[in-house]
C-alpha cells in the first residue's frame, strides 16, 4: 500500500516540488559522498590486502602440498631401492648355482638393470630433496610476506574502523533521509538523476545558478533561461553539461 501511495504522490507533485525533492536528494548525496571521501582509498586498500593475503595463504598451502607429495615420492623411491637391492642379492646368490653361461649372463643383466634402477632412484631422490629445499625457502619467504601484509591489514582496518565509527551515525541518518526522499521521486526522474550523477566527475546532477552560471560546469546561462529556471515551472537541464538546473532559493519556495 505504501508503494502505491508513493507512486500517487510523485505523479501529482508539481514541477516545483519535484525540483525541490531532486535538490534535497542531491544535497544529501553530496553529504554522503563527503563521508565516503573521508575514508579515501582505505576500503580499496583493505580489499587489495585481503586478496593478497588470500593469495599468499593459497600459495603456501600449494607449496606444502607439493612438499608432501615429494616426500611420498622419496618414500616410494626408497622402497623401490630396497626392492632392487633385495633382487640383486637374490640374483647374486642364484649365480652361484647356475648350470651354464647363458643363465649367468641373464642373471648378470638383471643385476645390472636393478643397479641402474637404484642409481635412478638415488638421482630422483636427490632431485626431490632439492625441490623440497627450494619450496621450503619459498614457503619461508611467503610466510614472511604474509606476516607483513597481515600487520599492514590490521593497521589499515584500525584506520578504516576509526573513520567509520566517527561517521557511522551521520551516514545512517543521511541514508535514511535519502530513502524517504527517493521514494517520493518519479522512477524515471530518479533514473535520469542517477544517470547524470554517474556521468559527471563531481557527482552533482542537480545544481543551482551561481553568478549567472551553471553550478556544475560554470558556463554562462542566458538571462531569459535564468528567469525560466527561477520560476521552477519546468525541469531545465544545462545545455552544456546536462545537469538539472534549479533556483538557489528553491527550498524556500
Amino acid at each position: 500500500m505504501a508503494k502505491t501511495e508513493n507512486k500517487i504522490d510523485s505523479a501529482t507533485q508539481s514541477v516545483t516540488e519535484k525540483l525541490k525533492s531532486l535538490y534535497r536528494l542531491q544535497l544529501i548525496d553530496t553529504k554522503i559522498d563527503k563521508i565516503k571521501i573521508l575514508r579515501g582509498e582505505l576500503p580499496l586498500e583493505v580489499s587489495d590486502l585481503e586478496d593478497e593475503i588470500a593469495g599468499l595463504e593459497t600459495r603456501i598451502t600449494n607449496f606444502q602440498n607439493d612438499i608432501s607429495q615429494l616426500n611420498e615420492d622419496i618414500t616410494s623411491r626408497e622402497n623401490a631401492k630396497i626392492d632392487s637391492e633385495t633382487l640383486i642379492k637374490k640374483y647374486t646368490e642364484q649365480q652361484n648355482n647356475v648350470r651354464n653361461n647363458r643363465e649367468f649372463d641373464s642373471l648378470s643383466k638383471e643385476i645390472e638393470f636393478q643397479t641402474l634402477e637404484i642409481e635412478l632412484c638415488d638421482k630422483k631422490i636427490k632431485e626431490y630433496k632439492y625441490e623440497i629445499d627450494q619450496k621450503t625457502t619459498q614457503i619461508e619467504d611467503a610466510k614472511a610476506k604474509l606476516s607483513d601484509r597481515q600487520l599492514h591489514l590490521e593497521q589499515k582496518n584500525l584506520e578504516l574502523n576509526s573513520i567509520i565509527s566517527e561517521t557511522k551515525l551521520d551516514e545512517e541518518k543521511e541514508t535514511k533521509e535519502r530513502e524517504v526522499i527517493a521514494q517520493s521521486i518519479d522512477s524515471r526522474l530518479l533514473a535520469a538523476y542517477s544517470r547524470i550523477r554517474n556521468n559527471v566527475l563531481n557527482k552533482l546532477a542537480v545544481v543551482s545558478i551561481e553568478r549567472d552560471a551553471c553550478g556544475g560546469c560554470f558556463n554562462k546561462i542566458p538571462p531569459q533561461r535564468q528567469i525560466d529556471i527561477k520560476s521552477s515551472k519546468k525541469i531545465i537541464p544545462c545545455e552544456f553539461c546536462g545537469r538539472i538546473l534549479v533556483d538557489p532559493d528553491i527550498l524556500e519556495k
